[in-house]
């Protein structure tokens, strides 16, 4: 079932999609080589508490951490943890909130050092691809067409490996909301999009071959071909003629420009 928001529904998501954009910002301005994933886990943590929320993910069907960290060719869902992030690596934090009983999540990818001409395009495409989607995150549309202007973009146009078994969703109350929300697929397909739906719509893009696996703590995905993968997400509330995007990257991005140990475009 579909969840269509109020006014003040989105006013208050809004809240908990800036507070995962803050922390993001958090995390960015003390990236560098050598620091641990885990370390990164507990301050994220400490400032969503202190900033009146609550992890979204901690013990979501048994999730063990507060967030989600990604790296190289880990998908999605890796665990934190005390192997230090070293130079070259690329990084991506996957961020959920709740706050006022409402749920904010989105995801950034940080590069440690250069990983690469490929990979930075990589990066690069896959953003590109999110805001491509978002265009599409409008009232008479369909979910169709987010997925395939994502695709488009990235598989098409580029030959990278559109991730199929993991999607974007719908968001609100609870964590993960009708519709899902793929990242391929036909125009002019799926739900009709209306006015107050509120979307997490996160490409999640392969250097190489689509193909992905989960190990064996049945959370972490990688891509089978050990390529990189790169994952942006967006929280977005579908209006009339253009989406409202309810998360921030600006100030991620300003955070990640003025750390030297990251590389940005």
């Amino acid at each position: 079932m579909i969840h269509y928001k109020t006014k003040e529904e989105i006013a208050l998501m809004r809240e908990s999609a800036l507070l995962v954009s803050r922390t993001l910002t958090e995390v960015a301005k003390v990236l560098r080589p050598g620091v641990t994933t885990l370390r990164l886990d507990s301050l994220v943590a400490e400032f969503i508490r202190d900033h009146g929320g609550v992890p979204s993910f901690l013990h979501y069907r048994g999730y063990p951490f507060n967030s989600c960290m990604s790296v190289n060719d880990v998908v999605v869902h890796g665990f934190p943890n005390e192997e230090p992030l070293r130079e070259g690596d690329i990084l991506t934090v996957d961020i959920g909130v709740v706050k006022n009983g409402y749920h904010g999540d989105h995801a950034y990818t940080f590069a440690i050092g250069d990983p690469g001409a490929e990979v930075r395009q990589l990066i690069r495409v896959t953003k590109e691809s999110l805001y491509k989607g978002i265009e599409h995150a409008v009232a008479g549309a369909r979910v169709g067409d987010i997925a395939f202007a994502i695709q488009e973009h990235t598989e098409k146009k580029y030959g990278y490996g559109v991730v199929r078994e993991l999607v974007g969703h719908g968001l609100g109350r609870q964590l993960h909301e009708d519709p899902q929300v793929p990242n391929y697929g036909r125009r002019g397909t799926l739900q009709k999009l209306k006015e107050g739906l509120v979307l997490a719509i996160e490409p999640m893009i392969n250097l190489g071959k689509r193909d992905i696996y989960t190990e064996s703590d049945g959370w972490t995905v990688r891509t089978a071909d050990h390529k990189a993968s790169v994952h942006f997400e967006h929280d977005v509330c579908v209006q009339k003629g253009k989406a409202d995007i309810l998360s921030d990257y600006s100030i991620i991005e300003a955070a990640e420009a003025a750390n030297p140990e990251l590389f940005t475009e």
